[in-house]
């Protein structure tokens, strides 16, 4: 999933004078330490240079840049996250787009499924999202793409580790979880994974194997974002390949974020192509519809 620039932030905090040069020095020493850490002669001293980061800089919220004092474990402060995490959305079980409001009485699992799902049905068995995809949450998607804030990653494993806890689609748990591939020359220009990036903690968290190479991207497609919706699919029909035995196992998709699914319903697609029992999506921000 790419998006080509990041937008205007919709929410800042307060800001002063002391604050914005603090975020601004903090971004900067964030950057240099990233680009270390991709140089084969610092590698082995990148830990110790980000724990010297955390010590000489107050650590700063991802979302309001406020150096809040004190900052919970993660890189969101209290404030913003009882302020935009804690959406009680009802969504289709299926694709993970938010459902309009029930009004009143029980429903069967039925009901939770969109109309687009109901009308063609994916491949993908069960997507679990933590949030829309709009400001200021995209700002940490886009900060752990472009800008290699990899804390972003973990508290995003984190929390999708917490919603599978009690969703009934990990019920029994994926036997194995999987990161979307990149293509390799974007791998290369970026240096990392944002979606093995997430994959790794939510595997911890889990208790279940996690393997980074269970799908390769084998075509080098165009950027999704700059498509409609019929070209994302006849994009990425055949991008995928399976490179490892899932003949009966329940696999664990993982992504950044979600927009029309074409993507990760391709790698879907595959997987029970090469005997995959089921697969579930997790995505970090799911794009709500127009």
């Amino acid at each position: 999933m790419s998006h080509a620039s990041e937008p205007s932030p919709h929410h800042r905090g307060p800001n002063t004078s002391h604050g914005g040069a603090q975020g601004q020095s903090g971004r900067r020493l964030h950057r240099t330490t990233a680009r270390l850490a991709t140089l084969a002669p610092f590698r082995r001293f990148a830990p110790l240079v980000r724990r010297m980061a955390r010590i000489a800089l107050p650590r700063q919220c991802l979302l309001c840049g406020l150096a809040c004092n004190p900052l919970p474990q993660g890189p969101i402060c209290a404030a913003c996250d009882a302020a935009y995490w804690n959406e009680p959305r009802l969504r289709c079980t299926k694709c993970a787009l938010p459902l309009p409001a029930l009004r009143g009485g029980r429903a069967s699992p039925a009901r939770f499924v969109c109309a687009g799902c109901t009308r063609v049905p994916p491949m993908l068995d069960a997507t679990l999202a933590l949030a829309d995809y709009r400001p200021p949450l995209a700002r940490l998607a886009l900060g752990l793409k472009f800008h290699s804030r990899l804390a972003v990653a973990r508290e995003f494993g984190k929390r999708l580790a917490q919603l599978a806890h009690d969703h009934p689609a990990c019920t029994p748990r994926p036997d194995v979880i999987a990161p979307m591939p990149l293509a390799h020359g974007r791998l290369i220009a970026r240096g990392f994974n944002q979606a093995w990036e997430i994959a790794r903690p939510l595997a911890r968290s889990l208790g279940v194997a996690a393997e980074p190479t269970l799908l390769q991207r084998i075509a080098d497609t165009a950027q999704q974002s700059r498509l409609d919706r019929g070209a994302r699919r006849r994009n990425v029909a055949a991008a995928f390949r399976v490179r490892h035995p899932v003949r009966g196992l329940h696999v664990g998709l993982v992504d950044d974020v979600m927009t029309s699914g074409a993507t990760l319903d391709a790698a879907a697609r595959e997987l029970k192509a090469a005997g995959a029992r089921r697969v579930t999506c997790f995505v970090a921000l799911r794009t709500p519809p127009d």
